[in-house]
């Protein structure tokens, strides 16, 4: 097994994540991960309320008795959300480590600190990385290019950005955006990283609380076949290309096109009803990134992640130390 800072910071099997994921961090998903040897997070506000959250966490209790975290993603919104009871519930279920994103994590730090709660904030650039901790938090997950969901806007990818925030940062740092191998796992800790954080592989996994039609898109799918949308609006996404994501992005385009124009589009409420449950993978908007096109099969969390870690160990202690003495192995071909 491959162990790290971060496998030993938070009592797991796998330097491996599965962070926080609208519409797929449900109990079924995360629970999965957790009694695979990684590290999941439940998505708060998948739950229509803070009572449903804790309901969610207690439900996930019963699936698993390995450790969980669960995702606190602060973007604005149509309608205002609860923050602060979001973060009681978390804080009151006795959850031991939360992913943030989005916005500052600040307001939410003081609690979650007094809990006992150890914090990894998500950010797309090194500058934000610094600012969240330089305010306390206790891991950074960089967020490179090829990620689902919001990359940013400077489009860094990993390669330069996750050694750009390991030189720069005192907290450990975990790699986000781009993997989906046992070859990104490696990649990432010779970068720097301590972990690795995955989304998009997760997806095509059995117990994926998504309709089968989105999983086997997601195989079928190569890294060419996502879209960035919300561009003009400096908000950018990163998400599957389809009907939908193709129309917003035309329509943001146009001189003087206001978020407003696409909302409908772009609903959350949409795009969990029309794609994930009903199946209709042009139905609307859906995250997804440039790892589809490395992902080959829908195959349990369990499957996944004991092949990105044999595969793992197998290229540092078999294939590397080849190229280190010059001695030919069975690993030194054309890949």
């Amino acid at each position: 097994m491959i162990k790290t800072e971060f496998t030993r910071l938070f009592g797991v099997e796998h330097p491996i994540l599965c962070g926080g994921m609208t519409g797929y961090g449900t109990a079924p998903l995360i629970s999965a991960v957790a009694n695979a040897g990684a590290l999941g997070f439940l998505t708060a506000l998948t739950q229509p309320t803070p009572e449903d959250l804790v309901k969610e966490i207690a439900r996930t209790r019963e699936l698993t008795d390995r450790p969980f975290g669960v995702n606190l993603t602060i973007l604005p919104t149509i309608d205002p959300v609860p923050y602060d009871e979001y973060r009681m519930a978390i804080v009151e279920a006795g959850i031991t480590v939360v992913e943030t994103a989005g916005s500052s994590p600040e307001p939410h730090l003081p609690d979650f600190k007094a809990a006992g709660i150890r914090v990894i904030h998500k950010a797309t650039s090194v500058r934000h990385a610094l600012s969240a901790q330089a305010k306390g938090v206790d891991l950074i997950s960089i967020d490179g290019f090829e990620c689902a969901g919001h990359p940013g806007e400077d489009d860094v990818p990993g390669l330069i950005l996750i050694p750009a925030a390991v030189k720069a940062l005192d907290i450990p740092v975990i790699a986000s955006g781009g993997i989906a191998t046992g070859a990104g796992l490696v990649a990432a800790l010779a970068l720097g990283a301590c972990a690795v954080n995955m989304g998009t592989r997760f997806i095509a996994t059995d117990e994926a609380p998504v309709h089968e039609a989105v999983k086997r898109q997601v195989v079928a799918n190569s890294e060419r076949d996502t879209r960035l949308i919300f561009r003009s609006f400096h908000n950018t996404a990163r998400v599957a290309r389809n009907a939908v994501s193709e129309q917003i992005a035309e329509i943001g385009s146009r001189p003087g096109a206001t978020f407003a124009d696409v909302a409908e589009l772009a609903s959350g409420a949409r795009g969990r009803q029309r794609v994930l449950i009903d199946g209709d993978v042009d139905g609307g908007v859906w995250w997804a990134g440039q790892t589809q096109g490395l992902i080959d099969e829908v195959a349990s969390c369990r499957e996944v992640i004991d092949t990105i870690v044999a595969e793992a160990a197998d290229i540092i202690g078999a294939r590397l130390p080849g190229y280190l003495s010059g001695r030919e192995t069975e690993h030194t071909d054309a890949r």
